[in-house]
């Protein structure tokens, strides 16, 4: 199988065809600004890699994978473009549940949905609460599995998968030219390290904690490979590192009247 490749996700999406995103936008308010660049300069930049900046991510990513249980918040949005030209954002919200090496709940809701995804390390399934209709496949016993399985099978694409893998640092790190600490900046109220990548066809940031756990707060994916531009914007918050979680947290039990159907691949 190919390497997983960083991805651009919509944010919004219906019950089997749904890229699951558990994470509205809680902008970034920066402190410092990018100084500008010569014209002259420019191609010498484009193929800088700051080696803090690189270091920062690693250590960031390093905790990240070494974390075999956690909890988080998280709030996203998602930019698209009408018929008309027009450029508009889309808003979720929810939570994340991890527990290594083969569970995940992840629950999202909107304006106008409200969706449960549950993996136990043997069966995945999507839950649409409104509608009370659920999809489950048989799934592949790890969480990388998983996310390979529900991407290349099920056509479902699962939003900040890219920061959960093993490899997530040589991933992140793939064909990138442009590497850049653009500075401090504040995310809610915690004090990151700002940091922007760029490889061919996407650009993505990450702000880091600066102090204590290195744990990324901000990550915004941007498809460069069109004029429009269209981001997904993640904050993510109240993580908790030692979470105590349910046995049977991670497995979907039907509620009453439930009306199982099957995923739209």
């Amino acid at each position: 199988m190919d390497r997983p490749r960083l991805k651009l996700a919509s944010a919004l999406g219906t019950l089997g065809v749904l890229a699951l995103t558990v994470t509205v936008f809680a902008g970034c308010q920066a402190q410092t600004q990018v100084p500008a660049v010569e014209p002259e300069a420019a191609q010498t930049q484009v193929q800088t890699l700051d080696p803090e900046a690189v270091q920062i991510l690693q250590r960031s990513m390093d905790y990240l994978g070494s974390l075999q249980q956690f909890t988080m918040q998280a709030r996203n949005m998602h930019e698209d473009i009408l018929d008309s030209g027009n450029k508009v954002n889309f808003g979720a919200a929810g939570s994340l549940t991890v527990s290594r090496p083969d569970k995940l709940r992840a629950e999202r809701h909107g304006a106008q949905f409200q969706q449960t995804f549950y993996y136990d390390g043997a069966t995945l399934t999507l839950h649409n609460s409104p509608a009370n209709v659920y999809a489950s496949d048989p799934a592949p016993g790890t969480l990388p599995e998983m996310f390979d399985f529900a991407s290349d099978t099920l056509g479902l694409f699962i939003p900040l998968t890219d920061l959960f893998r093993p490899d997530v640092f040589p991933l992140l790190m793939e064909d990138v030219t442009m590497a850049v600490v653009i500075g401090k900046d504040l995310v809610g109220d915690v004090t990151c390290d700002h940091l922007l990548f760029s490889r061919p066809g996407v650009d993505f940031q990450i702000c880091v904690a600066d102090s204590g756990p290195p744990l990324p707060v901000m990550y915004v994916v941007t498809d460069t490979s069109t004029p429009a531009l269209l981001s997904v914007v993640t904050i993510m918050s109240d993580w908790d590192i030692a979470p105590t979680v349910p046995a049977d947290w991670f497995t979907f039990v039907p509620p009453a009247g439930a009306t199982e159907i099957p995923f739209l691949k």
